[in-house]
């Protein structure tokens, strides 16, 4: 059933798989004849996409949803949907703490708003079961050329503070075959750089069946990409440690559209620490990875995630991951201090809770040493011309053009050229974020012969 003439505002909050289930859902709701406003004020539908990663976020969308509330006093018709991993962690108790809300539902259940948007009677109801990807929806792109594919949902890993297994299920992957039908289509439509998604994006495949009844990998899904006529970069978020095998790093060295670019999320320094968040791999396994990252791709620029004020953690156990990040030099990391959240193991942690001004103290400290690492580490490209992928004006300069580089690193420049172009330019300025030059037309000119 077509809805004509309503007008929808989706607000999203959280990780990249939000931002790419936003999409789909601003897609499935355009197939149905709504139209995007860019103001919530506007709309006839308000819809709120939700995390529940950290605190912050949850604090941040009740502000929001207040407003939300506002509107609907003044326009009882709106209709105000709460999505996502927020949603699903609250799903018995989400009308009764916002009885204005219409409808609710978890990231596994995105479909279901198309079907209670052309119901009868739209009474509040929730829909949290785990199933279906919203990779099967209706997309609407956020940039033309750069495009979220979802590989698998869910996580089978149980990392004490995390809670995306209770609100995104257990690790299913989509089929190989879709997957190469997916980006083949978005290639020929002029998607230059695909981003694979997942909770736990390299262990991809463990409930498929390759050749030979072998279960398919990650590795695997990276060359049948690579393949693809059109795709120049592929991307992915997030891997975890235990599963970055060297089949996978071998295809960033091997694989001419895979990026130099791997995000490893270390979460702590200290093995002690590492195996109360059950991270399933000590400090030394992990800078063996990192190791053979270096071997195989030496100019790989590494990210990571950091946790800070763990409960249990000591001064010492905060010194080995400050030490880590030394040793490394990671190319940029984002930091958190920990916050519980409930349903988790590390919510119900009572010992060795450290105070508020300690982990305020230690996250100072370890900003100072990941921001002058990665300073260091971004020298290495001043003078070096870099294809940069351009996605538009720059923030911060409007006689300039921004864009991407292979290793990730935003890059602003003096140039011409439209977005979705990849243009050579000259490295002069690097600092720990971003890297500043002039497109080098010389080179450009070459490549264009």
């Amino acid at each position: 059933m077509q809805v004509v003439g309503k007008r929808f505002h989706v607000t999203t909050f959280g990780c990249q798989m939000n931002e790419h289930d936003s999409e789909r859902m601003k897609g499935m709701l355009e197939s149905l004849g709504y139209a995007e406003v860019p103001e919530r004020d506007d709309a006839d539908l308000i819809l709120f996409n939700t995390c529940s990663i950290r605190e912050a976020a949850d604090t941040r969308f009740v502000a929001h949803l207040g407003a939300a509330k506002r509107i609907k006093s003044q326009r009882p018709d709106v209709v105000v949907g709460v999505g996502g991993c927020w949603a699903q962690s609250v799903k018995d108790d989400v009308f009764r703490q916002f009885p204005f809300d219409d409808v609710a539902f978890g990231p596994g259940q995105v479909h279901k708003l198309a079907e209670f948007l052309t119901s009868d009677s739209l009474t509040a109801q929730g829909f949290f079961e785990f199933e279906g990807f919203t990779g099967h929806l209706p997309g609407k792109r956020a940039r033309e050329v750069q495009a979220w594919v979802q590989i698998s949902v869910g996580c089978n890993c149980r990392c004490s503070y995390c809670i995306v297994p209770s609100t995104r299920g257990r690790e299913v992957s989509r089929p190989l075959g879709e997957l190469v039908d997916e980006v083949a289509a978005l290639a020929a439509d002029g998607v230059r750089e695909v981003t694979l998604l997942g909770q736990n994006v390299n262990s991809w495949g463990r409930d498929l069946r390759g050749d030979g009844g072998r279960p398919a990998s990650f590795a695997q899904l990276l060359r049948e990409l690579d393949a693809i006529d059109g795709v120049d970069r592929i991307r992915y978020t997030s891997p975890h440690p235990k599963d970055m095998r060297e089949d996978v790093i071998l295809a960033h060295a091997e694989l001419p559209s895979v990026c130099e670019h791997i995000h490893l999320p270390l979460q702590a320094g200290s093995s002690r620490i590492l195996k109360a968040m059950r991270r399933t791999y000590t400090r030394e396994r992990y800078l063996d990875r990192v190791a053979l990252i270096r071997e195989h791709v030496p100019d790989c620029a590494l990210t990571t995630d950091v946790i800070v004020g763990f409960p249990g953690e000591t001064e010492e156990d905060f010194a080995q991951t400050l030490e880590v990040c030394e040793e490394v030099g990671y190319d940029g990391a984002f930091t958190f201090v920990f916050s519980p959240r409930r349903g988790t193991e590390a919510a119900t942690l009572t010992e060795g809770l450290v105070p508020h001004e300690v982990k305020v103290e230690r996250m100072q400290r370890l900003v100072e040493v990941v921001q002058r690492r990665a300073h260091e580490r971004a020298q290495r490209f001043v003078g070096r011309t870099l294809d940069v992928l351009v996605e538009g004006p720059s923030r911060t300069d409007a006689a300039k053009l921004r864009g991407r580089s292979r290793h990730n690193k935003a890059v602003n420049f003096h140039g011409l050229a439209s977005p979705g172009e990849i243009v050579p330019v000259e490295i002069a300025v690097a600092t720990s974020k971003t890297l500043a030059g002039e497109m080098s037309l010389v080179d450009r000119a070459l490549s264009a012969g």
